[in-house]
């Protein structure tokens, strides 16, 4: 099990200090890689929780978000070249990219400088997105009801592209006659692709498996969770004969984390669930259980609000140097 950041750049007020804080820290602790998070826009009707739909399509939560429509996040996207012109190491994502609000070639191409700019450090988080207010503001209304074949085509350019010196391309979304893009990727053959689902494993585990996608990331789903999320995989990566692959794959998380003095209440309640925020032994204790389930990158989500983000930056010192050598031993 590796350590990831997820940086809290969606927030009501958040500066760029505080991201390189954060940033900095991960790096210095030898964390695996930093995200951050893509959002566009909050509708002013989510103030009210009148959204189309709940947070992330998640039946859990209500359908608002948790900032504010006149909250000042940054966006998700810009950060991860600044982020690696002041980083050396640490991998730099974006979890997850919502594919429909950009232009399949342009996102692959700009991906390639992004991956000359850090050195090879880029992991490519996408997803479908969900909250149909998002695509308005997008100038995407008109993909979303085809967002999953959006993400589908989305893939098959960026493989495309970062694998071929000229690239033709003919779908629905994109088309195109052969060009070149530029620099191609330092990675080899391309950067790493993980596929954001949240609601159907088994069509999650189908991308992965069809497109040889490098893992597959959850947002808070508890241990039990994970652990059915990896069987569907394996079924998928079985039914081709190579469950082989299953070891190489990267099973990870956005999970809220948050060190307490005292004990939280750990009653499953599914992803309202607060596995990773509670005290010491009870992170501990939950985070051997995702070991054993399958988890292999937790994501850790700091708060949306009321924890500066200096006690961040304590709870991933205690979480590094005391928690991780119990987990791991």
């Amino acid at each position: 099990m590796k350590l990831a950041l997820y940086l809290p750049n969606f927030r009501n007020k958040i500066s760029v200090e505080e991201i390189v804080d954060l940033t900095k820290t991960a790096e210095e602790l030898d964390f695996d890689s930093v995200w951050s998070l893509d959002r566009v826009v909050v509708p002013e009707a989510s103030d009210r929780e009148e959204l189309e739909m709940s947070f992330g399509g998640m039946p859990e939560f209500p359908k608002g978000l948790p900032v504010k429509s006149t909250g000042e996040w940054l966006q998700g996207l810009p950060l991860v070249p600044y982020l690696a012109a002041i980083t050396k190491k640490v991998r730099l994502g974006t979890s997850i990219i919502v594919t429909p609000y950009r232009a399949p070639g342009v996102l692959a191409a700009e991906i390639s400088t992004l991956d000359q700019l850090s050195g090879g450090r880029i992991n490519v988080g996408v997803g479908t997105g969900w909250m149909k207010e998002e695509f308005e503001a997008a100038g995407a209304a008109h993909i979303f009801g085809k967002k999953n074949k959006h993400v589908r085509e989305t893939i098959e350019i960026m493989q495309g592209v970062w694998t071929n010196d000229l690239f033709e391309y003919d779908g629905e979304f994109s088309s195109f006659q052969k060009c070149g893009f530029g620099a191609k990727p330092v990675q080899k053959p391309h950067p790493p692709i993980f596929f954001g689902g949240l609601l159907k494993p088994e069509t999650t585990a189908q991308r992965i498996v069809k497109y040889g996608l490098a893992g597959w990331i959850g947002a808070m789903e508890t241990p039990d969770a994970i652990a059915a999320w990896r069987a569907t995989i394996a079924a998928e990566l079985d039914k081709i004969g190579n469950i082989q692959l299953l070891d190489d794959l990267t099973i990870s998380c956005m999970i809220n984390f948050d060190i307490t003095a005292e004990k939280t209440d750990q009653t499953d309640r599914g992803r309202l669930t607060p596995t990773l925020i509670g005290t010491e032994a009870q992170i501990t204790d939950n985070l051997k259980r995702y070991r054993d389930a399958g988890l292999t990158l937790p994501m850790l989500w700091p708060p949306f609000s009321g924890t500066p983000t200096s006690k961040t930056i304590d709870d991933m010192r205690r979480l590094k140097n005391d928690i991780m050598p119990k987990v791991l031993d």
